[in-house]
């Protein structure tokens, strides 16, 4: 099983995730939709959210200047490949502030 499991690793491997990168954009954007429509989250929740396609843009952004002006991809330079994740963060951090926020307001129930 453990052959198998590497042998699909593998081949998995040889496809070019571009494609997939991209097309990932339509089901995001179907989840964004359908999540400002959901009046009992708070805006910083759906803020966060939204700054993930952020972050996934301003990723594009520096990969494509470090392969141009470092003839490198992003993963190979440290300090880029940490700013565009700094994005990341920054919405996961919102997102939490969100659900934070969205619990302190909550009304407690004691029986």
């Amino acid at each position: 099983m453990n052959d198998f499991f590497l042998k699909f690793l593998n081949y998995l491997s040889k496809f070019d995730n571009t494609s997939l990168f991209a097309a990932s954009i339509i089901p995001y954007s179907i989840f964004l939709y359908y999540l400002y429509k959901i009046k009992s989250l708070n805006k910083l929740i759906k803020i966060g959210f939204s700054l993930t396609v952020f972050f996934v843009f301003i990723t594009i952004i520096i990969s494509i200047f470090s392969l141009n002006y470092y003839h490198r991809t992003l993963v190979e330079i440290d300090v880029l490949h940490g700013s565009a994740e700094f994005f990341l963060t920054l919405s996961d951090f919102i997102i939490l502030l969100g659900f934070i926020r969205m619990l302190n307001h909550l009304e407690v129930n004691n029986s």
